[in-house]
């Protein structure tokens, strides 16, 4: 077992010492390099001046305050809608406090005096006629026909003005 610590050793003092040979030659191959290679750093561009610009928005209206609410109301006040107008100067039906979508048509059926609807509104069975009116925009039913109903609604474009809208709503068969 000595021997063989022995010439483990021994063998690696040889494997040593041939190394040392080189290291002198691959130090001045390392220099070499060094001195041969040369940085190219790209200069950093000087910085621009900021300029600053005056706020000219502030006598502004704010966007988010109750002036612009104010202001809207004072313009539709000098030119009242007549559509809107109407609306709001008669008296409410109870089967305007609900959206249309919470709505479904159930059934129709014909009388003497005309068509009717029947409607299911919070599991509650509503009968209406032409001339009623429904949903939350407005809506006046105009046609009743045995599968659909047929209703003009007030309602707000993109640009503020009350226009008038068509809806349907469908004869529903499964309607719980």
């Amino acid at each position: 077992m000595i021997m063989l610590r022995g010439s483990l050793l021994g063998l690696t003092v040889v494997l040593l010492a041939g190394c040392t040979s080189n290291l002198d030659e691959l130090q001045a191959w390392a220099d070499a390099e060094r001195r041969a290679a040369k940085p190219s750093v790209k200069p950093i561009d000087a910085p621009k001046r900021f300029v600053p610009q005056a706020y000219e928005a502030v006598a502004a209206v704010d966007p988010f305050s109750t002036q612009k609410l104010v202001a809207a109301g004072r313009q539709d006040a000098v030119q009242p809608n007549s559509l809107l107008t109407a609306e709001l100067n008669r008296r409410r039906e109870p089967l305007e406090a609900f959206p249309l979508d919470g709505m479904a048509m159930v059934g129709s059926m014909a009388r003497k005096d005309g068509r009717y609807a029947i409607l299911k509104v919070d599991n509650l069975l509503h009968y209406v006629k032409r001339g009623d009116y429904i949903g939350q925009n407005f809506g006046r039913i105009v046609k009743i026909e045995e599968s659909e109903l047929t209703l003009r609604e007030v309602v707000q474009d993109s640009t503020g003005d009350w226009v008038e809208r068509m809806s349907t709503l469908q004869l529903q068969e499964a309607a719980r």
